[in-house]
Formats: C-alpha cells, structure tokens, sequence
C-alpha cells in the first residue's frame, strides 16, 4: 500500500526524489528487499531522539572522567567541558569507523545498538554540535 515498485522509481527518480524532498519518505520494494527514501532534514528528526548520556566521576586529582552509557568509550581531562570534547571527538572517531565498516560491525550483535547513536553523529559531523548532546550525571566514585 505505501510502497512504490523500483521500475517505477527508476521510471519517475526525479519526480520521486521531489517528493521525498519536499512531501514525504518513500518506501521502495525491489524484488525482496525494501528500503525507505527520506530527506536529510527528516532523518536528522528522527534521530533527534537518540542523545548521548555520560556518567562523571570527579577525580582525587580533580579531573573529570565521563564514561559514555550508550557506547563504551571514556575520557578523562581538567574540566567537564574538555571531558566532553574528547568524548565527542571520540564519538565521531568511533562513528567514522563504524560506519566505513558498516556491514562488519552492525552485524556484531554487541554492537548492532550502536546503529542510531552512529547514524546520529554521522549526520552531524562536527565534534561541538555533539558534545552539545551529551548530557552528564553524576556517578559513584
């Protein structure tokens, strides 16, 4: 019902790609296998639910640690907000790797919940935009 066979997306690409653009997502249905067309701006919405979230720990030496929940990276600097930094410099690291080796490492099932989380930092690309998502509460120490 909401799908739209690959000829005729092959047949209509540039009236199709329009409305994906300026309507809505498409879903598409070749053979066996479904895929959906969406803008880059309702993607992003979609995975606008998917933030970051960290534990601190306030250090004897006074430094900070944040320890990621939802992937396993950590850091340690001076101050919460370089702590940040580096965690989303790592972020985008770990996501640009992931996603070169997408079929590799989604397919590990460890590491198949990391999807969205690599998805979203793909899409925005830039270590301060992320660091913005990540939220910080206080752990144990």
């Amino acid at each position: 019902m909401y799908t739209v066979n690959a000829t005729d997306v092959r047949k209509h690409w540039s009236e199709i790609i329009d409305g994906v653009v300026r309507v809505k997502p498409t879903f598409i249905k070749r053979t066996r296998d479904c895929v959906v067309l969406a803008n880059e701006e309702l993607f992003a919405e979609v995975l606008s639910a998917y933030t970051f979230s960290a534990i601190r720990h306030d250090e004897n030496d006074g430094s900070v640690t944040l320890s990621l929940r939802e992937i396993d990276l950590v850091d340690n600097a001076p101050t919460e907000s370089e702590a940040k930094l580096m965690l989303a410099k790592d972020i985008l690291d770990y996501a640009t790797d992931y996603y070169n080796d997408f079929a590799y490492w989604s397919s590990a099932p460890n590491r198949k919940s990391h999807i969205p989380y690599i998805l979203r930092a793909i899409m925005l690309g830039d270590i301060d935009k992320i660091g913005e998502c990540i939220s910080c509460q206080a752990g144990k120490n």
